[in-house]
């Protein structure tokens, strides 16, 4: 008995968390280092956050103190995106990586944060390394 994807069918949606919901997304994935402030656990997912908290696909806490040091995120973001990278490429995140792109053959989520502004964000790269690692993007 073969492994079957259902090609085409299902795939990852990447959001902003806190936005509604869109038909048919599936389980939402918080790819962010720290839990929203005032929300209670049991609040996530209904106030459009998250059902699981992945942190491991977010930036680390020292790449996340740096980009804040700096002051302009549009002057640092080439460098951002560069070690941001770099971290996705250790084997924890890059096995992740691959088994969500995997995953999204066979069923419909999504990975977030919560900026504002995708084109200087990490779920922007994110978007970009799960392409690259083959998913089925929404």
């Amino acid at each position: 008995m073969g492994f079957q994807y259902n090609v085409g069918l299902m795939a990852i949606r990447v959001v902003r968390l806190g936005a509604p919901r869109a038909h048919g997304e599936g389980l939402r994935l918080g790819t962010v280092r720290r839990l929203p402030r005032g929300v209670k656990k049991e609040d996530y997912a209904g106030r459009d956050l998250f059902d699981l908290w992945y942190p491991e696909l977010a930036p680390s806490a020292a790449l996340l103190l740096w980009v804040q040091s700096q002051p302009s995120l549009d002057e640092a973001w080439a460098a951002f995106a560069r070690k941001y990278r770099s971290e996705m490429q250790q084997p924890p995140a890059r096995r992740t990586i691959g088994l969500l792109a995997a995953l999204s053959r066979q069923a419909d989520f999504s990975v977030g944060c919560y900026c504002e502004d995708e084109s200087r964000c990490h779920r922007s790269l994110l978007r970009q390394l799960l392409r690259e690692a083959g998913a089925t993007l929404g």
